[in-house]
């Protein structure tokens, strides 16, 4: 791996995130999958949530990650794929180990561990989820899942979450699934540097300061806990619209087609020293994933 900010050898990984909403039935979220698959992106991921109230508007229903993740994985044969992050609080970490092992397993060691402390309220007071100490419980389950996950055992006790096993049988991995963290505050920040393989930030257009300053954070959090930042990547979360719908957005936080100006984007992504760039289609339409498909092969052959 190598340090945010060099030149990443190319050609970058490029995935796709799927949508998981109540607008979409699992065969079309498959359908989209296999796109990327038989494509020939590196990878697949979906959000974490129960459901999404708006401050204003009906509330979004939203499908269980982790059943279609499941069903994914089977569906596919060479992306990797992932949470694009599992919302950590809504869930025991031993669990989320025991599961992650599993996940591995069936998909032949491509699943990614996307992990993250999880933002919005409404979903945590539904069910009494921690909200409050989210960071806390988050801290004390990483404590629990990554041991688990590396090297088969936990013996900890913590004030939120507490871990005493032997994980077995094993996954095809034997140091586990990679983990990769979403975070931007510095408690966040500095558990990414800590434990993450992969540390992921989202949602931009084209590389700019917002994403340097996150980067920056992250060096700062590996110095702190004498950890080197060369041994984490580094990967983006872009948004990707169509021309319809960005002649409505303000602002320069996505990036549109055709397949030849994407590649160039996802090149600025690649000099930046990124590790990989998942790509957001808006609409999720077959020909959105197919243009991300083309400009990756593009990407590939520049």
């Amino acid at each position: 791996m190598i340090p945010a900010g060099a030149r990443y050898p190319a050609p970058v990984r490029v995935g796709v995130g799927l949508p998981i909403s109540e607008s979409f039935r699992y065969q079309q979220i498959r359908d989209f999958a296999l796109i990327a698959d038989q494509g020939g992106l590196d990878s697949i991921w979906a959000a974490d949530h129960l459901f999404h109230e708006p401050a204003s508007g009906p509330r979004r229903g939203v499908w269980e990650n982790w059943t279609f993740m499941t069903g994914l994985a089977e569906a596919t044969r060479r992306v990797e794929f992932g949470p694009l992050v599992l919302c950590v609080p809504f869930r025991n970490p031993g669990m989320i180990a025991w599961q992650a092992n599993a996940l591995d397993e069936v998909s032949g060691g491509r699943f990614v561990v996307g992990l993250g402390a999880g933002w919005h309220e409404p979903e945590f007071a539904a069910f009494a989820f921690e909200f409050e100490h989210r960071v806390s419980l988050f801290a004390d389950s990483l404590e629990i899942i990554a041991p688990l996950l590396r090297s088969g055992r936990v013996d900890y006790d913590g004030k939120f979450a507490s871990g005493h096993a032997t994980l077995w049988p094993r996954g095809p991995r034997p140091a586990g699934p990679p983990l990769m963290i979403a975070a931007f505050g510095p408690r966040m920040m500095k558990l990414t540097a800590r434990w993450a393989d992969r540390f992921n930030t989202a949602w931009y257009g084209r590389p700019d300061d917002k994403f340097r300053a996150e980067v920056a954070k992250l060096r700062s959090a590996c110095a702190e806990v004498g950890r080197d930042p060369a041994e984490i990547e580094v990967s983006a979360g872009v948004t990707l619209l169509d021309d319809a719908i960005a002649a409505t957005r303000q602002g320069d936080q996505f990036v549109t087609g055709p397949a030849e100006k994407l590649a160039e984007a996802l090149a600025a992504w690649r000099d930046e020293g990124v590790a990989e760039v998942m790509c957001r289609p808006e609409p999720a339409t077959a020909p959105m994933y197919e243009l991300v498909a083309r400009a990756a092969e593009i990407l590939r052959n520049s």
